[in-house]
């Protein structure tokens, strides 16, 4: 067996959630900054992960966000990239610039550097949206842990959302 840096709770998770949106005929698409990626490593490392998940942005630097994703550089200039606005476009974004049906978005402040008093170290904003539904979003509150805890608190966080956004069918 090779080894993953992922849980085989996680995995789990991850493989039960696949299936569910292969029975619905639902694609997913990733918008990842603090995570890097994760959240599609984690879809894709379930086999035949490739019929669910449409496509993975990552975007790290400001302008990547607002040229893969069409996030308004004032946005950002405004609320700073760690904020609900910039997870909320960042999933809008994922959706539109994608064929997907759901997307998640996160953005946040892994650490060990780069915190402040009004964006601490484990900060995270999550956003997931199914399309033509309104977006929703979730402020995690992760704490000063390490940074890998935190990344991957915040795909297991992204997990959950996402399957809550699967069933939102207002």
């Amino acid at each position: 067996m090779v080894p993953t840096m992922f849980t085989p709770h996680l995995l789990a998770e991850a493989e039960a959630l696949l299936d569910r949106c292969r029975v619905d005929g639902l694609k997913i698409v990733t918008a990842e900054s603090c995570t890097g990626g994760l959240i599609a490593g984690l879809l894709t490392e379930i086999a035949g992960s490739s019929d669910v998940v449409e496509r993975g942005y990552v975007t790290y630097s400001n302008v990547a966000k607002s040229e893969a994703l069409g996030v308004p550089a004032a946005l950002i200039d405004v609320h700073g990239a760690v904020s609900r606005q910039v997870a909320l476009a960042m999933a809008q974004g994922a959706l539109t610039h994608s064929h997907a049906d759901l997307s998640v978005a996160v953005t946040g402040v892994a650490g060990p550097g780069g915190g402040s008093t009004e964006k601490p170290i484990g900060l995270v904003h999550i956003a997931t949206q199914r399309r033509g539904h309104k977006p929703q979003h979730k402020e995690c509150s992760f704490g000063p842990i390490s940074r890998s805890a935190i990344r991957l608190a915040t795909v297991t966080k992204a997990l959950e959302l996402l399957e809550a956004v699967r069933t939102d069918v207002r």
